[in-house]
């Protein structure tokens, strides 16, 4: 998977409420069937976090803690919008040629 369908899939699940790691990782794999690696999912988390679109839950929290609550940010929704909405155009197009060509 790369990185920023990690990204995408982390925002995603976030945009619903806070969850720490293992809940994010949870609701990722009912959402496509597949679970992160720990690289994939932290990596992400930590980009995400890096460029202000995720933030502690909990401003009290150290960075290091191992269960630490995360939230998406309004730049983070504002970021998700736009891909989701960048994602719906190319679906669209691929299906209506889908569509045109029979298999």
């Amino acid at each position: 998977m790369h990185s920023n369908d990690a990204q995408m899939l982390v925002l995603t699940v976030l945009a619903d409420g806070p969850r720490h790691g293992y809940a994010i990782n949870t609701a990722i794999e009912e959402l496509t069937g597949r679970r992160l690696g720990p690289g994939s999912l932290y990596g992400a988390l930590s980009r995400l976090e890096g460029r202000g679109l995720i933030q502690p839950a909990n401003q009290a929290t150290g960075p290091q803690e191992r269960h630490r609550t995360v939230q998406i940010t309004d730049a983070g929704r504002d970021q998700l919008r736009a891909e989701l909405q960048q994602m719906a155009r190319i679906s669209a197009v691929g299906l209506r040629a889908l569509g045109s060509n029979p298999a």
